[in-house]
């Protein structure tokens, strides 16, 4: 399953970008366009990463997702007032990714009906907070959000859109409304004078939702994309269960839909090439899970798997079962973790060294710096770039930060690293490894900055509503080793309530509480301003904007703390 670079398929883009040619092929597809998905339905494609689709009934209209803004919705609104002047009436979410837009819709109709899976508000709490910089993070990587227009780093694409977010939604303004009507079994409803079927179908998203609306012949879904299924996602997320997918998909394929829109790509139409199509999708997603299963089974690692298996041709005879998004080997190695963990029975992943030091070891071994250099130089100039990726890495990752990371190296050795991850981003059809490899390979040579991915970003107004909420995530944010001494500190945060932390043996516990420990009184709005860094903890006491039972106590608790604002010391 090698299959996976091809140095000779490069070609340039309208704006200069350096890309595989299947790639910038999906472009073309994912182009701005208002279809019409039979004589009563229409998909929106390309308005932002992912689709709306609209169902005319006898009594209104219904829409399905609302994007990632109110803008993202507005615009889809404006182009589909071309085509219908019906009401709407209600509204469907197909998963929790794709809900941000919805109060566009109520300016339309203030008793739109809304459902949704029970499943939406717990994911949309889950996939924030504690996990917060490694997800804002993974998302600036896989989306390329970072790389510029044009140039041979401009953006192509994103695989399943044109785009992380449109710019010309530009500010991007929240609408999410939660769901009136909620359900996670099979559903019966009649909406609009239509009878619609909701069908929980986990995908990407445990809340995703297949709908069918059988007097029309038209099935909406979130399970067939425009590319092969991200059994792993490139920034990071829990593992997706292949097994749980094909239950989904064989139940698409047996519906017998004439017509059938999704989140992303354009729709299909024609009852055979939905079945062939679907059912080839599945098809893929156990090819994956069933051979890496057997391999481990033989004893093979992730990465033996990966060099014995190969991406069968069959599989490319369609888009949607191309690996235009992430990649086969990828998902392999997801499964294998997925069912079995970390550990891949290899001896030296038992006890690994440290990485600085595995690393000066191999450089040494290698004869030193100077022949890695050679060395890369070589696999460089011969397109060789998964033995270019392994030689950079050394000359890059071997030496340890203040804070544990590995990203050191020689200016020219940064710039060696990054040609390479230039190479692979040119010879991978996956938009995910794309965009992963620009961004890293741009910070790399000074043109990013990503440290503002790697800590928690406050947003003061935010956090002056809801205090109490943000008391939750430093739990995450404790140094064990600047522990002055356990206790709990109460914050009262006056008519917005109270909030305490415990920290013992290393860890913070929010919301203990017991009575005569340290207590800190702050407004719900300086808090927000401490933790977004606007305020030091020092000035704050010292203004009287906060008032502690302890001055020094309370400071010398909150510096164990990874927030900038409580490292000031104050008397």
């Amino acid at each position: 399953m090698l299959e996976s670079l091809f140095p000779d398929a490069v070609v340039t883009g309208p704006g200069g970008q350096r890309a595989h040619r299947a790639l910038a092929a999906q472009s073309e597809r994912l182009d701005e366009r208002l279809y019409a998905v039979g004589p009563n339905a229409w998909c929106y494609v390309g308005n932002g990463l992912s689709n709306q689709t609209f169902v005319q009934g006898p009594e209104g209209v219904i829409v399905i997702d609302t994007g990632e803004c109110v803008e993202e919705m507005e615009a889809a609104l404006a182009v589909f007032r071309t085509v219908c002047s019906a009401p709407i009436v209600a509204c469907i979410y197909s998963h929790f990714h794709y809900i941000g837009g919805t109060t566009a819709l109520l300016r339309e109709n203030p008793d739109l009906i809304l459902w949704g899976h029970a499943g939406i508000p717990g994911n949309l709490r889950r996939f924030s907070g504690e996990v917060g910089p490694r997800g804002s993070r993974g998302l600036a990587h896989q989306f390329g959000v970072l790389l510029p227009d044009a140039g041979e780093d401009g953006l192509v694409n994103v695989g399943l859109g044109r785009f992380f977010r449109n710019p010309n939604h530009v500010p991007f303004t929240p609408g999410y409304v939660p769901a009136q009507h909620e359900f996670d079994e099979p559903t019966e409803i009649t909406l609009a004078g239509l009878p619609v079927t909701l069908l929980p179908a986990p995908s990407d998203a445990t809340d995703s939702v297949t709908i069918w609306f059988p007097s029309l012949s038209l099935a909406v879904n979130n399970l067939l994309w425009p590319a092969l299924f991200n059994v792993f996602a490139i920034r990071g997320e829990e593992y997706r269960d292949p097994r749980i997918l094909l239950t989904g998909l064989d139940q698409l394929r047996d519906l017998g839909a004439s017509y059938l829109a999704g989140a992303h790509g354009p729709p299909l139409e024609g009852a055979a090439l939905i079945a062939e199509t679907a059912e080839r999708y599945r098809d893929a997603i156990q090819f994956l899970w069933d051979q890496t299963v057997r391999l481990a089974n033989k004893g093979l690692s992730p990465r033996e798997a990966i060099a014995t298996l190969h991406w069968p041709e069959a599989y490319s005879a369609h888009y949607t079962t191309e690996q235009l998004y992430g990649l086969a080997e990828h998902h392999v190695r997801q499964i294998y973790v997925g069912l079995f963990g970390w550990f891949d029975e290899q001896e030296d992943q038992l006890l690994p060294l440290p990485p600085a030091e595995r690393v000066k070891r191999l450089v040494q071994g290698f004869g030193g710096l100077e022949a890695v250099r050679s060395a890369f130089d070589k696999a460089l100039a011969a397109q060789d770039y998964r033995w270019a990726l392994e030689l950079g890495t050394w000359l890059v990752r071997g030496e340890a930060q203040a804070d544990g990371r590995c990203d050191g190296g020689a200016p020219e050795d940064r710039q060696r690293l990054a040609q390479a991850l230039r190479g692979v981003a040119q010879a991978t059809p996956s938009a995910n490894v794309r965009n992963w490899a620009l961004t890293r390979a741009r910070e790399l040579e000074g043109q990013l900055d990503l440290s503002r991915f790697r800590r928690h970003r406050f947003q003061a107004k935010a956090l002056a509503s809801a205090p109490a909420e943000a008391v939750k995530l430093l739990r995450v944010l404790l140094l064990p080793e600047a522990i002055a001494e356990a206790g709990t500190l109460t914050l009262d945060f006056g008519v917005q309530g109270r909030a305490s932390v415990t920290v013992r043996r290393g860890i913070a516990v929010p919301g203990q509480e017991p009575a005569g420990d340290l207590t800190l009184s702050v407004s719900g709005e300086s808090w927000g301003a401490l933790l977004a860094g606007k305020l030091s903890l020092a000035e704050a006491l010292a203004s009287g904007v906060a008032k502690a039972s302890d001055s020094r106590r309370v400071q010398a608790f909150l510096r164990a703390f990874e927030v900038p604002a409580f490292a000031v010391e104050g008397n």
